[in-house]
């Protein structure tokens, strides 16, 4: 074989390895770095967590964002396992989620959200879970790609 068809197969393999690398970059980039949608940069800041809590203790969980469940509404009446798993009351098919994820339960008027273990996290208002913590009604909790809302 000819030296230059060596040479040009040579650097064809170098162009084509720069640009997996780069995308792969690219993808660890957007993973780790905050959400910033352009619609949140323009709105209003939100008022801090202490002067938007009510007392009022929130009675249903409304899947925001999630694939396969968005829009569905679950009751709060003692516990919601959130997870992949079969057992769990809030199924998601999501692949950062663990099976059994997080728990969403009540302990006398408050709701409280618990991370499960999970390897990604449970995350209330962008804030990672570590502990079981107070929920209030207008709250987020994220789980993977998921996104549950605090509702009355």
């Amino acid at each position: 074989m000819p030296t230059i068809v060596l040479d040009l197969l040579k650097y064809v393999f170098l162009a084509v390895l720069y640009i997996f690398m780069a995308r792969a970059v690219r993808a660890i980039y957007l993973e780790l770095k905050p959400e910033r949608s352009p619609a949140a940069a323009r709105r209003a800041p939100q008022p801090k967590p202490q002067q938007r809590r009510s007392k009022r203790s929130p009675r249903s969980v409304k899947v925001i964002e999630g694939e396969g469940i968005k829009g569905k509404t679950f009751s709060l009446s003692d516990e919601l396992l959130v997870g992949r798993a079969d057992s769990c009351q809030i199924v998601v098919s999501d692949s950062y989620a663990s099976q059994v994820h997080a728990r969403l339960f009540t302990k006398g008027d408050q709701v409280m959200v618990e991370d499960m273990g999970s390897t990604n996290g449970t995350y209330l208002n962008r804030q990672k879970v570590t502990a079981p913590v107070e929920a209030f009604k207008g709250d987020r909790v994220k789980i993977g790609k998921t996104v549950l809302e605090l509702r009355r």
